[in-house]
C-alpha cells in the first residue's frame, strides 16, 4: 500500500481587535478538552481546499466566508509517527477577517463552546500543532510551509 495523507482546512477567524476565535473540543475522540481553530475539518473528495474552508465555516460556525477573504498562512505537513494513514496530514491554515453572520456553535456535541482570544493570551491547552501556527502568527515569522511531529 502506498503512502497517503489526509488534507484538512483550518480557518482562523481574526476580529478587529486582533483576537482569534477558538473552540473547546469535546466528544470528538481527538484532543478533547483542548482549544482549537473554531472552523476546521477534512477536505472532501473532489473539493478544493478553499471550498472546504468555506464549508467548514458554515458547518461549524453558521457563518458565510467567501473564498476571496481566505488568506493563506501556512501549509503544514504533519505526522503522529504511528504508521496510521489517518495520522499523516497536510493541513492548510487560513486567516479570515471578514465573514457574514455571527459565529456560534453549530455542533454542540463536538464543541464545549467558543471564545475570542488575543494571540498573546491564548487559553490552555491548545492543540499542539495549532499552537505552533498561532505562535508563529503572533510573532510574525510563520513559514509558508511547515512540518510538525517529525524527528529532527
Amino acid at each position: 500500500m502506498g503512502f497517503r495523507v489526509v488534507p484538512a482546512a483550518y480557518v482562523l477567524l481574526i476580529d478587529a481587535e486582533e483576537r482569534v476565535l477558538l473552540q473547546l473540543r469535546q466528544g470528538t475522540g481527538y484532543r478533547d478538552g483542548f482549544w482549537a481553530a473554531a472552523a476546521a475539518g477534512h477536505v472532501e473528495a473532489d473539493e478544493p481546499v478553499f471550498a472546504a474552508a468555506c464549508r467548514e465555516a458554515v458547518e461549524e460556525l453558521g457563518i458565510v466566508v467567501e473564498q476571496r477573504d481566505l488568506v493563506p498562512l501556512t501549509t503544514m505537513h504533519r505526522t503522529h509517527a504511528n504508521g496510521l494513514e489517518i495520522d499523516e496530514r497536510v493541513d492548510f491554515f487560513f486567516a479570515c477577517r471578514r465573514w457574514s453572520g455571527e459565529p456560534r456553535t453549530m455542533e454542540p456535541e463536538r464543541s464545549a463552546g467558543l471564545g475570542w482570544y488575543p494571540l498573546n493570551a491564548l487559553p490552555d491547552p491548545v492543540v499542539p500543532h495549532e499552537l505552533f501556527v498561532l505562535d508563529g502568527l503572533r510573532r510574525g515569522d510563520l513559514p509558508v510551509i511547515t512540518a510538525f511531529g517529525f524527528a529532527a
